[in-house]
């Protein structure tokens, strides 16, 4: 195993990357992401489901309970894993628009350093490319979602792209993912580290189960989340969206009632939970399980009624959080929880500080390598550069998908700050502390205005791109998209009471000022001067 002398930099935007020691081994790391696990989707954190081998993980590692993604969709979340980037400036805008030409991939570096690195399971930047990508050694894809059985919707059966080379699907994704990542273990060169990225095509839906988990969570009591209040002031989006393909009312217009959706859910998850037990297990009987860094990671969350909606794209909780579990033997004390706002561009950097290599300046993310406890066992204290306080999300309507519209969102240790763009809509501000579950909007609460200015300003400022631009991209359609409600659900929502006014009302003009301590004033001088108006 190759050697390297670590040397300990800041950067800006980089956290200091320190390493235990000035001369170790560079480790080996294993990559699991999951496809949208949400982050309270493991059994130590939700007693009725069955994920030992994720439990073991947590006890013999670090829980990040604080993880998020900066867009809650499949293909911009894994560009923001791979190039340390937000949206807007990778460019992957939604699950249809490809990685663009030269954008860096952060196992390139691995591989300049030395590494051996495979990638195997769900890519799906660009629609239905499965082709094989430089930047790993060993490849083995499938085109889209892929298919959780080998016989896909239309008849046929679904086709890997191994090492270039096209292969039929066997088995069961999860398991067959599993074995091609062992036969890259078993197969590689042994006297270079390793860094292996396992994308699974679990939990997406539609959910199926392994047949060995078909009946499991039979008698289980499945909980769904709950709605706000009828009378809490919800985004007429949020409203009209209950009836539509990702509402709890007609779930991916399927008339499958939504405890037994989630069942299914647990259900396909247990193969995930099995597969990392046989990864672990791997490593231990080869004796790499010293050297070998493990970290899973949700690529976004899944509501399961939560504000009567299913699915992702949005910016609350249930959406944006993900699992995060490090297991880091030597390196991290077992058994930690870092409650710190950690998220996917971080990942990127936190990999190459573990394998000794500086990451770029024009990441976006930040090493967290840093901020677990190190071992007992280890002199001296662990450094990092000063964390952040806030992280950006943001989602860009997409036509096929239409029910959820562009959302931008600044959420700090306390409060969230979420805005729309492109509807005549509302926007909602959350005291998380108070309000976990995000069912009291304060946007209009006099006593927080001043934190409602700040964090409007904060998002817009972050939001600029590198060529300081704050643009709002788009696809091409080709069709008209899921725009389907049911007959005998709920029907569209109506304006609020607090949007409607009658001649002389005297805040009509209150679009005109901007929000401050002043504006009330402002209002009446306006008031006055347009009076006969």
């Amino acid at each position: 195993m190759t050697k390297i002398n670590l040397i300990c930099w800041t950067i800006p935007l980089v956290a200091l990357l320190c390493p235990l020691s000035l001369q170790a081994e560079q480790p080996n790391v294993i990559f699991i992401l999951t496809d949208d696990q949400r982050y309270d989707e493991m059994g130590f954190l939700n007693p009725i489901l069955q994920t030992p081998n994720m439990d073991a993980l947590a006890a013999e590692g670090v829980h990040f309970s604080n993880a998020f993604v900066t867009t809650a969709l499949c293909s911009p979340s894994r560009a923001s894993i791979l190039t340390g980037q937000m949206m807007h400036n990778h460019g992957v805008v939604d699950n249809n628009r490809p990685l663009p030409e030269g954008l860096e991939l952060f196992p390139a570096r691995l591989q300049s350093a030395g590494y051996q690195t495979a990638f195997i399971g769900k890519w799906h930047m660009g629609g239905n490319s499965s082709e094989p990508r430089p930047e790993f050694d060993y490849w083995a894809s499938f085109p889209g979602q892929g298919t959780y059985y080998p016989k896909n919707a239309f008849g046929g059966v679904t086709m890997l792209n191994v090492n270039g080379e096209q292969v039929a699907q066997q088995g069961y994704i999860t398991d067959e993912l599993t074995d091609y990542l062992l036969d890259f273990l078993e197969n590689r060169e042994t006297e270079k580290p390793f860094f292996a990225y396992l994308s699974h095509k679990a939990v997406h839906a539609m959910f199926e189960p392994a047949e060995r988990h078909e009946d499991q969570y039979s008698d289980a009591d499945i909980k769904l989340g709950e709605p706000p209040a009828e009378d809490a002031d919800i985004p007429l989006w949020v409203l009209n969206q209950r009836n539509s393909w990702h509402g709890s009312e007609f779930p991916y217009h399927s008339e499958l009632p939504l405890k037994e959706f989630k069942r299914q859910y647990h259900r396909t998850l247990s193969a995930v939970d099995d597969s990392i037990g046989r990864i672990r297990q791997w490593l231990k009987d080869h004796e790499l399980a010293d050297n070998t860094v493990v970290i899973l990671m949700g690529d976004n969350g899944f509501l399961f009624g939560e504000h009567g909606l299913i699915d992702k794209r949005n910016a609350y909780e249930e959406s944006m959080r993900v699992p995060l579990l490090v297991a880091a033997p030597g390196r991290f004390r077992a058994g930690q929880q870092v409650e710190k706002i950690v998220a996917n561009i971080d990942i990127a950097p936190t990999i190459l500080s573990f394998a000794g290599v500086q990451a770029p300046p024009h990441y976006d993310g930040m090493s967290f390598a840093g901020l677990p406890a190190a071992p007992e066992k280890q002199a001296g204290p662990r450094k990092t550069a000063p964390w952040r306080d806030a992280l950006i999300y943001e989602y860009y309507w997409e036509f096929n998908y239409p029910q959820t519209p562009t959302v931008f969102a600044i959420r700090t240790n306390r409060y969230k700050y979420v805005q729309y763009h492109g509807v005549w809509d509302t926007e909602e501000l959350f005291d998380l502390t108070l309000d976990p579950r995000e069912e009291t909007n304060l946007i209009e609460d006099p006593d927080l205005l001043a934190v409602k200015v700040d964090l409007r300003q904060q998002l817009y400022t972050s939001l600029t791109d590198r060529q300081g631009q704050n643009t709002v991209p788009y696809t091409q359609k080709y069709n008209q998209g899921a725009v389907f409600r049911h007959a005998d659900r709920s029907k569209a929502a109506e304006y609020p009471e607090k949007w409607l006014r009658r001649k002389g009302a005297p805040d009509r003009w209150e679009h005109v000022i901007p929000d401050g301590p002043t504006k009330a004033q402002q209002l009446k001088i306006v008031n006055e001067a347009l009076k006969d108006r």
